[in-house]
């Protein structure tokens, strides 16, 4: 997290229930790529069908987070994130008693109705929680969120479902879910009601030709990433015969350099340009991919997913930084678009690695995300130039 000012104000409560909240949803949504192991083996699927519970799941937050914006409108915010978590809660505890695959993947999908609505909702309520001079440090304090669920949560979601199953995970996330609805609950204050995003902003944000190269470079770096990403697990598992702990010390390590390269990026960002920024960090996640076959063993493994890490987070962030400089007014509707990029990415490139996978080619990952990471870079360059040619989308 960048560093306050020595006399800063103190943020409001509800900001840390919201990033306590934001840390529940990103372990509930990683939860499945770290225990993808176990589920395959306890439900008896193999890993490419049991990798559709992530593309099933991303297609829906995908789908989920702008027709839900539009539904959810006129909700007061405390209750809805707080009803959002407590279906959360519920639903990840009902995944854990599911006896088949079928059953896992209908509950699964249900569950992440609540991602889809969490954290895009409580980004647009920080406009109503602090004053315009404290926007950038709540901002980061809320999505710091993920980041924390990356270092912390997801390792210790991989050993748990490594040495006690996938359901003791899923449970786990559940119970989570509720203590983390019931802080919302205590600290958020009633009557927040962000202002809903106009037909004829949709409109202007769709015919926006840099917005939407953006929100494109975002889809195609998700989906480079989730090739290799989303079957991480089988995939250390086949190569090295990694256990429990080892696979939760690596996404730990994975985790930790995705927070340090998201907190870099975060205190650069304003003398680089966000536009920069994103290809500085897209860059190095096509590194790794690019030279991932001198991962032969652990060590080396860890060494070369150093780059990918490093960027990963920060990417993201940046992303959003350049969104909302393109256009400051169409902010709302394009960076909820650009969620719905990363998890349309996700669903595709959880896809096309299980099918990689099924045609018994595991090795071929880390080449289609390097693929998918190119047309992102490519892309990005494309937006860049096009933001440039239109300066007048700058003034809106």
């Amino acid at each position: 997290m960048p560093e306050l000012p020595r006399h800063a104000p103190a943020l409001p409560a509800a900001l840390w229930a919201l990033m306590f909240g934001n840390c529940i949803i990103g372990t509930g949504v990683m939860i499945v790529p770290g225990t993808l192991n176990d589920i395959s083996h306890s439900l008896d699927v193999p890993v490419p069908v049991a990798g559709q519970l992530i593309s099933a799941a991303a297609l829906m937050m995908c789908l989920g987070a702008p027709l839900l914006a539009t539904l959810v409108a006129q909700w007061d915010r405390k209750r809805l994130l707080t009803l959002s978590l407590l279906w959360y809660g519920a639903l990840h505890l009902l995944s854990a008693t599911m006896p088949s695959f079928s059953s896992l993947m209908v509950v699964r999908v249900l569950s992440v109705i609540s991602p889809a609505i969490f954290t895009p909702q409580a980004a647009a309520c920080i406009g109503q929680l602090v004053p315009a001079s404290q926007r950038g440090r709540a901002i980061s304090l809320v999505f710091l969120g993920w980041s924390v669920a990356s270092v912390l949560g997801m390792p210790l979601g991989a050993w748990i479902g490594g040495t006690l199953g996938w359901r003791a995970a899923f449970a786990g996330v559940g119970l989570l879910s509720f203590a983390s609805a019931l802080w919302v609950w205590r600290v958020m204050p009633d009557g927040v009601k962000p202002p809903a995003f106009s037909l004829g902003a949709w409109r202007e944000t769709l015919q926006s030709r840099p917005l939407m190269l953006c929100v494109a470079v975002t889809a195609l770096f998700s989906a480079g990433q989730f090739v290799q990403f989303a079957y991480m697990a089988p995939y250390l598992k086949a190569l090295f015969n990694i256990t429990p702990l080892q696979l939760s010390l690596m996404f730990g390590w994975f985790g930790a350099f995705g927070f340090a390269g998201n907190l870099w990026v975060s205190r650069h960002i304003d003398r680089l340009g966000a536009a920069r920024a994103v290809m500085l960090s897209m860059s190095g996640m096509a590194l790794s991919l690019a030279i991932w076959p001198l991962g032969s063993n652990l060590l080396l493994t860890a060494l070369v997913l150093m780059p990918w890490a490093l960027g990963c987070f920060a990417a993201n962030s940046a992303q959003q930084a350049r969104l909302s400089g393109i256009s400051p007014a169409l902010a709302s509707g394009s960076i909820a678009l650009n969620t719905s990029a990363i998890y349309a990415g996700q669903a595709l490139g959880a896809a096309s690695g299980g099918w990689l996978i099924a045609h018994d080619q595991m090795s071929m990952l880390h080449w289609a995300g390097l693929a998918g990471m190119s047309l992102a870079l490519l892309t990005s360059w494309l937006a860049t130039r096009a933001a440039q040619r239109a300066p007048a989308v700058r003034g809106h």
